[in-house]
């Protein structure tokens, strides 16, 4: 009886000693546990939302560097079918002019219609200015050939103006046709005068001697003028070495010039003061 009242009263005595919870703790230890549960859901949700945002940027990226392949790839054909054009004029003389020359128009349409209009539709709707590393050197050869192909057949330079408009009917009507920015024209120009000189050197071993008068005066003419223009360019380190290179052509064909009509006589300039008009750009002559 003793043992069961005291094994009670030791209960009892528990409870009295044992601390009690206040209703504010109460409702403290509450608002904890729902903050813990609300952060752990803005947790999940924001991992959710970064997994999501990576996904797309991966998708992004990888369509991008598969898009550049493209790219790349139509821009090697560009210029492996440019160089062929380019070849092609190589092959001109007084006596197959026209055959030649009809057939290098052909092949030059045909890259046009072909390679230039496949690159064109990868470019179409999308910011083409970041994969211009990607194409520029196609373009670049393209110019070349056309002013090439251009200055054989007329003997004036083909302007941006015309290439361009050859090309609005190869973009979407529905968009803003794309167009060939004003610097791979100029570096596709500058590439042109080292074709000149080769050509003005085989003219000359040929006896046509006026012929390579004439390439004399264009390049010195396309020189002139781009000395003017490249010192104004913000980014013209390619400019500049082309430059280099464009000015040892000019020195090339004048030497040839000079050995052939004023061999012991006193070195007259081929190209005047009195030169008409500009090539470059079609724009005014600039003194």
């Amino acid at each position: 009886m003793l043992s069961c009242s005291s094994s009670a009263f030791q209960r009892v005595a528990f409870m009295l000693m044992a601390p009690k919870l206040k209703p504010q703790r109460l409702h403290q230890i509450a608002e904890t546990g729902v903050e813990q549960l609300v952060k752990k859901a803005r947790t999940m949700s924001t991992e959710s939302s970064m997994k999501d945002a990576f996904s797309t940027y991966a998708d992004y990226l990888n369509n991008f560097n598969e898009k550049r392949e493209r790219v790349v790839k139509a821009s090697r054909d560009i210029t492996m079918n440019s160089k062929k054009v380019i070849f092609q004029v190589h092959r001109l003389s007084k006596d197959n002019k026209e055959e030649v020359l009809e057939k290098a128009g052909k092949d030059l349409e045909a890259v046009r219609d072909q390679h230039f209009a496949r690159l064109m539709r990868e470019l179409q709707g999308t910011d083409f200015w970041k994969l211009r590393r990607a194409y520029s050197p196609g373009v670049q050869e393209y110019v070349e050939a056309a002013t090439f192909y251009k200055f054989c057949l007329s003997g004036t330079l083909c302007t941006l103006d015309e290439i361009n408009t050859t090309l609005v009917p190869l973009s979407d009507p529905s968009l803003e046709p794309l167009q060939i920015n004003i610097l791979d024209y100029i570096l596709g120009l500058a590439d042109l005068t080292g074709e000149l000189m080769r050509m003005a050197i085989g003219r000359i071993s040929d006896g046509e001697i006026e012929f390579a008068q004439r390439i004399c005066q264009f390049v010195r003419q396309i020189h002139r003028e781009l000395m003017l223009v490249v010192p104004k360019m913000d980014d013209s380190y390619d400019m500049k070495s082309k430059m280099e290179v464009m000015l040892q052509s000019v020195i090339k064909i004048e030497n040839a010039c000079f050995s052939v009509h004023v061999r012991g006589s006193e070195y007259i300039p081929l190209l005047g003061d009195d030169a008409p008009t500009s090539y470059l750009l079609g724009a005014a002559d600039v003194e």
